[in-house]
């Protein structure tokens, strides 16, 4: 294994969220521990439309409902995310279990229901990294200051470097960040969901446009785990040499 301990940092982390129940308000961190399925508790809960038979996409998400990101999903147990049961409060203030009818009612009347899966309900990798340079860089594109939480990461990176869009670099490279060794996959294929704010929920389409001219559509990475550990809030970043 590589030695980093005279590699300069690539950055720092300075943000880590995971989001207990797939589309519902994030949880943020100040440590975790990173499995081969992502964050521990990580999108471990979703639920499912009741037309998903004929959807490729058969996830109720904020598409569907945008002051989802308003409901805020908890574990009764957090020292044990993976095995815990959980929790969602209510914009009313209600906690009820996720797999609550009444929560589901609430949700969608249509008729939704919870499940839960243990490696993960992504829609691609299980991990993803943004840096702090490129939200930065696409504020001023769009002319508004954008809250991290539209973009829904697991890390946020302030890079040490001034440039805006540099994780799109490290595309096929591994990260080491604190415990974790972590392989940037792909660039993060952005959709409508980017779209709303997430405290008002008010749509902001171009955004969206402005991702799709400028950036090919992507905002941000994609990766999994290399080696399973902890990150913290503050950990450096280095990125492996090439091999």
């Amino acid at each position: 294994m590589n030695d980093f301990r005279n590699q300069s940092p690539a950055g720092r982390v300075v943000g880590l969220w995971r989001y207990p129940v797939k589309s519902m308000a994030a949880e943020a961190l100040a440590e975790v521990d990173v499995s081969w399925h992502g964050l521990a508790g990580d999108r471990r809960w979703a639920f499912v439309r009741g037309d998903a038979p004929r959807s490729g996409f058969p996830w109720f998400t904020l598409r569907q409902r945008a002051d989802l990101n308003h409901y805020r999903p908890s574990f009764v147990e957090p020292e044990r995310p993976d095995k815990s049961p959980t929790v969602v409060r209510t914009p009313s203030g209600a906690v009820l279990e996720v797999t609550d009818q009444a929560l589901a009612a609430e949700l969608d009347p249509a008729g939704i229901r919870a499940i839960k899966q243990d490696r993960g309900i992504f829609d691609t990798f299980p991990l993803s990294l943004v840096t702090t340079q490129t939200l930065s860089a696409l504020g001023e594109m769009v002319g508004d200051r954008l809250d991290v939480s539209r973009f829904r990461p697991n890390l946020l990176v302030e890079a040490t470097d001034e440039a805006p869009f540099q994780e799109d670099d490290w595309v096929g490279r591994v990260l080491q960040i604190g415990g974790l060794r972590m392989r940037i996959d792909q660039r993060d294929g952005r959709c409508v969901v980017i779209t709303i704010d997430p405290a008002t929920t008010v749509r902001t389409p171009e955004i969206l446009r402005t991702v799709a001219r400028e950036r090919q559509g992507c905002l941000g990475v994609y990766g999994s785990t290399v080696a399973p550990g902890r990150v913290s809030v503050g950990d450096a970043v280095v990125v492996e040499s090439a091999t």
